[in-house]
């Protein structure tokens, strides 16, 4: 077994860093663009060089044409010895002089071939006909050779252009781009991995701490990541996640923390209670009704701290699509489903539109939340519970009101009532678990709202939240 995971370890592909893929792109690219640049400049220079050339000879080939035609011309016309030649003979040409007989009278240097087509021209009547030979070899180098007639078989001229040198010239030009096209692909390797470097050195931190996060699991950690383009952009918003996580996980952890902490009392109640239950038939009539009565009640706090709980902790991370909807309808469902569950008279005020984009079982659980509150804290209260909708004081924003007559909001309680479990010193004797309203400010809040509460004119309070605003 251990030998099969080495050979399968030997085989896994290597991981080829973002860093080196770049250097290496940048290096081919350079290197494609360099060698077509190269094969197109090498190609259109050697062009160039070898028309110009050619384009040389013959003008030089034309001008001996003009100038035996217009002038008789003998051999020694073209002698090397002859005082003055070099201004019969073109410059920067290797000259020959062929006899009447086709015999060199006056030798180039180098001295050049004589073919039977060449002997043809010094025989020839006509002067300026010409017959042209390309690469000719002479030696170790190639020439161009046109034999020109003097006419009345008086002889011909050989003029010939070396171009090998030409051609050395063209390889030396050829040999310079390709080195100078190596240069620059090593160049381009290098200024492509200082660029990638240099590039990828954010990423490599962010890497870094994805890495270090998975590995510690501590979300706390700082991204030190600069800029504005995209790679700073990421960055952001990695440090903005990992802020997200670790307040998420922070909640996470207060809300078990602040839940065990609740379910200690009921609990040690309800084992108290159960301890009562092994002696129940030693227990008066009376005692055992209301330990029974105590069960109940306890149960019922647990059962209802619970649902909060669960309830908090789905509003936390409701996975229900946001939609179009109207708070009004919601509030006309709950007002309903509250008054038949009460008895109270719940009063439904809307005003403005009230449509905005939310999730409504959200939405629902946080509006009762806010009337069975008020119907809690004025249990005997005459005067009707009031629901107020209104909208859009801002464009898309809803305003929810619960209005009640009961003993009101201390001053210093009303900053407070929507944390977790917290229950103003007057209702700690009243069934709850602190967690309604905690829930009403989830809800806000996952809806771009908040949550509000303030001591009503004439007694009672107002508390109810505000969602779309952003």
């Amino acid at each position: 077994m251990g030998r099969l995971r080495r050979m399968l370890a030997r085989r896994r592909p290597k991981l080829v860093s973002l860093r080196t893929t770049f250097a290496i792109s940048f290096a081919a690219v350079t290197a494609a663009v360099a060698i077509l640049v190269g094969i197109v400049s090498y190609g259109s220079a050697a062009r160039l060089v070898r028309v110009d050339q050619q384009s040389v000879f013959s003008q030089v080939v034309q001008d001996v044409r003009d100038e035996v035609r217009q002038h008789r011309m003998e051999p020694d016309d073209f002698s090397s010895s002859r005082p003055g030649h070099d201004l019969v003979r073109p410059a920067r040409t290797d000259v020959q002089v062929l006899g009447a007989r086709g015999e060199i009278v006056d030798h180039g240097d180098p001295s050049l071939p004589v073919t039977s087509h060449d002997r043809s021209m010094a025989l020839a009547r006509t002067a300026g006909e010409a017959v042209e030979h390309k690469d000719v070899q002479v030696g170790d180098d190639l020439y161009r050779i046109a034999t020109v007639s003097l006419g009345d078989g008086r002889g011909a001229v050989q003029v010939a252009q070396e171009f090998s040198d030409t051609e050395d010239l063209l390889r030396t030009l050829q040999q310079r781009t390709l080195i100078l096209m190596a240069a620059v692909v090593v160049a381009a390797g290098l200024f492509g991995w200082w660029l990638a470097r240099r590039i990828t050195r954010r990423l490599v931190v962010l890497t870094n701490a994805a890495e270090d996060v998975a590995r510690t699991r501590r979300l706390g950690i700082e991204v030190p990541v600069a800029g504005l383009d995209e790679v700073g952009r990421l960055g952001r918003a990695f440090d903005r996640m990992l802020g997200r996580l670790a307040q998420s996980e922070e909640d996470q952890r207060r809300l078990v923390q602040d839940a065990g902490h609740e379910l200690r009392t009921p609990l040690t109640s309800l084992r108290t209670n159960i301890s009562l239950l092994r002696r129940i038939d030693e227990l008066p009539p009376d005692t055992r009704d209301d330990l029974v009565a105590d069960l109940t009640q306890e149960a019922r706090e647990l059962t209802d701290l619970v649902n909060e709980l669960v309830d908090l902790a789905a509003g936390q991370s409701d996975t229900e699509p946001p939609q179009r909807v109207d708070l009004a309808d919601i509030a006309e469902d709950v007002v309903g489903l509250a008054s038949r569950r009460t008895g109270r008279q719940i009063l439904l005020r809307v005003s403005g539109d009230t449509t905005t984009d939310g999730r409504p079982g959200m939405l629902q659980r946080a509006m009762s939340n806010l009337v069975e509150n008020a119907a809690k804290f004025d249990r005997a209260g005459q005067a009707p519970i009031e629901v107020h909708i209104m909208g859009p004081a801002r464009p898309g924003t809803v305003r929810v009101e619960v209005l009640d007559r009961g003993p009101g909001i201390a001053e210093g309680d009303l900053i407070r009532i929507f944390d977790r479990f917290y229950r103003a010193a007057d209702a700690r004797s009243l069934p709850g678990s602190g967690l309604g309203l905690s829930i009403v400010r989830e809800v806000a809040m996952a809806h771009g709202g908040a949550p509000f509460a303030y001591r009503r004119e004439g007694g009672g309070a107002v508390i109810g939240f505000t969602v779309g605003g952003g």
